[in-house]
């Protein structure tokens, strides 16, 4: 039997200030109070994972232990077709850290621009087809742990589209619409991402089951 989240506080494992909001709107209706491990000063730890599942479940047990709460990681990342999956568990990396963003920034226009200078590359019929994907990994202090897993397809559009969204949702264009998740509705994006279905997943064995 899966162990439950308690009301209270739980820490999100991140420093990405739009990751923590989405979490934390998805998680409102539960009563669970939501601190980023930003907010409480706890260092990022080193991604060693080779798979979303080891990196969410590594951020989640170092944020964890290090606040004596119970933890939510998020590891997700685009994955092209065309790019035999990648950049897929190195996303971030491919949006190098800049000065000019800050301490915890990353230029993710210049990560966009590395797919799409990769994929002009193959020619104009390239197949643009892509994924989103998610792991999410609650940990508790005393080490027991959880995973759920999402996904959503889509096109890899350029130019970048939108500013309501974050790292790719820019070129991201999700089966089904003309638009990119950076110029959905934040609501909209919630109900049909990546984050979505696993939170759905969350959610039917956290709080539901």
């Amino acid at each position: 039997m899966t162990r439950k989240l308690d009301h209270g506080k739980l820490v999100i494992a991140t420093h990405n200030a739009g990751k923590l909001k989405e979490i934390s709107a998805l998680l409102a209706p539960y009563g669970l109070e939501c601190v980023s491990a930003g907010q409480l000063g706890l260092p990022e730890p080193e991604e060693t994972g080779t798979t979303f599942a080891q990196n969410a479940l590594l951020k989640a047990h170092a944020a964890a232990k290090a606040a004596n709460l119970p933890a939510l990681s998020d590891d997700s990342g685009l994955s092209v077709t065309a790019l035999g999956g990648r950049p897929g568990v190195y996303t971030a990396d491919w949006a190098e850290r800049q000065w000019f963003e800050g301490p915890e920034g990353r230029d993710w226009y210049m990560a966009m621009g590395k797919v799409e200078g990769l994929l002009a590359e193959q020619g104009p019929d390239v197949d643009r087809s892509c994924w989103f994907s998610c792991t999410l990994a609650i940990a508790w202090p005393d080490g027991e742990e959880v995973v759920y897993e999402g996904r959503v397809e889509g096109t890899f559009s350029w130019p970048p589209r939108g500013t309501l969204g974050f790292g790719y949702d820019p070129v991201f264009v999700p089966n089904g619409k003309d638009v990119t998740f950076a110029q959905l509705d934040p609501a909209q994006k919630q109900v049909m991402s990546h984050r979505a279905d696993a939170f759905a997943k969350l959610v039917a064995e956290q709080f539901e089951g």
